[in-house]
């Protein structure tokens, strides 16, 4: 077996052999040509891209933007934050690292798409870079005037990029980054490799913008030391090897996808398999295809993807294809369904998927990303708890999974290294295990904070990070039950809407990833009532009478909770987040606007 890439490492050796060293400047023999990105698409030959050819394109950028005078200022206050807000595609990949070469803040936004109103994104990107005091944007040629009009600082276009990248070469960047590290003044230190400007590791590294309908405007701010604590805590708690290769279709502008599934396997030397989000959603099955063609490893997956592609990916586009490669898949980002691991599970078992292989984290863009890790190589622990003990009592009680009250929660795993997570109640009093309550998280990669938002303090007084998350723990391990925000409290029973929402999708006529159940307040009553939203696959008006009284039965046998409104909504009328998470308030809102219009 191939030793693990590392047992231990420290903040300075990881950064300077890795990042600069290995992947921009001293290459060890052999590593130039090593494929850094293999991007495959539908309908096209894939396009490898070494690392040798990755330090050129990004120091060609790199270039590009100091041209355009997109520089450091010569103080720690001064470096220049750059928004990318490109198709995923290599362009953006090239943009993030040159951005990082020029001692830049790089931060990977989503593009607008044909289900996002224009208008609304525009002032939400402008708002975005008002509050992180953007010096650019990048963005494509086509959306780069529509930008203009709004955005408070310059907006550069692919081609005038290209254009400033003219004359480049390997030499002249490279020459030219020796420059920038000669006159950078107090923004970095100068390494012993040629003179070149390595960032001070207490600077911010990147931006993270969480998703949500007003959460693009709240930036978590990295350091350099944050980032790769991160990296080596999480890359050493997956026992990633040299050998690995990790596939990803996961968007760079949520967390998972730019640490999992872009900076884990680029910084630490193993190779990345990437696709476009929009093209994997339309072409599931590209996805397994590139892992069965590049024997990927790894596999991060929000809990919905396991349901989308054992529904979407047709017989004759698996048939033939082996995943017994992959060491994990690991289900993050949402709440975990152990139905959906199920579902997966029986749908490619014949193409070698395995129990052992479905593995679960918990993670947080503010925590840089990974909290917990279930052990590689076993399948996820799923224990079964009564589920009027966790919605009254507030209490996860084992019983036996035929018991009429079972609720299955999957483990999330125990804290990486470097990370701590306990459950507190509403007072801020830490409760024991099995007890529902806040969780909290402390580690030594959390956000230096909300940029340039001081207004918004997310630790408590001995540095605890409020997730908002519910859970609790059980033999040291993280079970997650829901949001916060999100709970609704029902005839005083506490209700996790993810919950309804996995009860709607087992009814077949219901839209898989697009139902939402939310709370709605009634004074008569003195409590929430539950509404459900959801878009059908059927037009038929008696199937919809059919599936109405189905709903309200089903959650009533299932869940023992009423439903007072079962409302469904044309296709494309439900609100997501820029990740694709169901927006629940905003969707709540909208219904009752409607509602109030109509005179209901």
């Amino acid at each position: 077996m191939t030793d693990a890439i590392f047992n231990r490492g420290t903040f300075r050796t990881l950064w300077h052999s890795r990042v600069f060293d290995t992947l921009f400047f001293h290459q060890p023999k052999g590593e130039p040509r090593k494929p850094a990105i293999i991007f495959v698409s539908s309908g096209a030959e894939p396009v490898i891209v070494t690392r040798e050819e990755l330090t050129d394109r990004a120091g060609r950028v790199a270039h590009a933007l100091h041209t355009l005078e997109v520089r450091p200022a010569g103080n720690h206050k001064g470096k220049p934050v750059v928004l990318i807000a490109h198709t995923q595609g290599l362009e953006s990949i090239y943009a993030f690292w040159a951005c990082i070469l020029l001692n830049a803040v790089p931060a990977m936004l989503p593009t607008l798409t044909e289900k996002l109103d224009p208008d609304h994104y525009r002032r939400n990107l402008a708002e975005v870079a008002r509050n992180a005091q953007a010096r650019a944007v990048l963005t494509t040629d086509e959306f780069a005037p529509f930008l203009r009009e709004a955005l408070p600082c310059d907006v550069f276009s692919s081609a005038q990029i290209a254009g400033a990248e003219t004359g480049q070469n390997g030499a002249d960047w490279h020459a030219g980054l020796r420059l920038m590290a000669r006159v950078g003044g107090d923004i970095g230190y100068l390494g012993e490799t040629d003179n070149v400007l390595y960032p001070d590791p207490d600077t911010v590294a990147l931006l993270q913008h969480s998703s949500g309908t007003t959460g693009l405007q709240k930036g978590v701010a990295l350091s350099h030391t944050a980032l790769l604590n991160q990296l080596c805590a999480y890359g050493g708690a997956l026992g990633l090897r040299e050998d690995d290769v990790i596939a990803s279709w996961l968007p760079l502008y949520h967390d998972m996808g730019l640490i999992a599934g872009f900076l884990l396997p680029l910084v630490l030397g193993v190779p990345l398999v990437l696709m476009s989000p929009f093209d994997w959603v339309a072409h599931p099955a590209l996805l397994l295809r590139a892992i069965h063609d590049y024997r990927a490893t790894f596999c991060w997956l929000p809990n919905f993807a396991y349901n989308h592609t054992a529904q979407r990916v047709r017989e004759r586009d698996s048939a033939r294809l082996d995943l017994s490669s992959v060491r994990a898949f690991v289900n993050c980002s949402e709440p975990v369904r152990a139905a959906s691991h199920q579902m997966f599970l029986d749908r490619f078992a014949p193409n070698g998927i395995r129990a052992d292989q479905l593995a679960v984290s918990y993670a947080m863009a503010e925590n840089t990303f990974a909290v917990t890790q279930t052990p590689i190589g076993q399948a996820a622990p799923i224990e079964t708890v009564d589920r009027e003990a966790l919605q009254s009592r507030l209490i996860a009680e084992p019983v036996p999974p035929d018991h009429p009250r079972a609720l299955a929660q999957v483990s999330c795993g125990k804290p990486i290294p470097g990370s701590a997570v306990k459950v507190v109640d509403d007072a801020g009093a830490e409760l024991p295990e099995r007890q529902i309550g806040e969780l909290m998280v402390k580690s030594d990669y959390m956000l230096t904070g909300y940029y340039h938002r001081p207004d918004l303090q997310p630790f408590d007084a001995d540095g605890w990070y409020r997730t908002g998350d519910r859970g609790y723990l059980a033999n040291g391990e993280a079970f997650v039950v829901g949001r916060s925000k999100d709970l609704l409290i029902i005839a005083g029973k506490n209700v996790y809407p993810q919950d309804i929402e996995a009860l709607l999708y087992e009814l077949d006529g219901i839209h898989p990833g697009r139902a939402v159940a939310v709370g709605v307040l009634d004074d008569r009553e003195g409590t929430e009532l539950l509404a459900v939203l959801a878009e059908l696959d059927t037009d038929d008006a008696e199937a919809k009478r059919a599936l109405q009284v189905a709903v309200r039965q089903h959650i009533a046998r299932s869940s023992e909770v009423t439903v007072s409104y079962v409302t469904f909504v044309p296709r494309g009328w439900l609100i997501k987040t820029s990740s694709g998470k169901a927006a629940r308030a905003a969707n709540r809102d909208k219904w009752l606007a409607e509602r109030e219009n109509k005179g209901s």
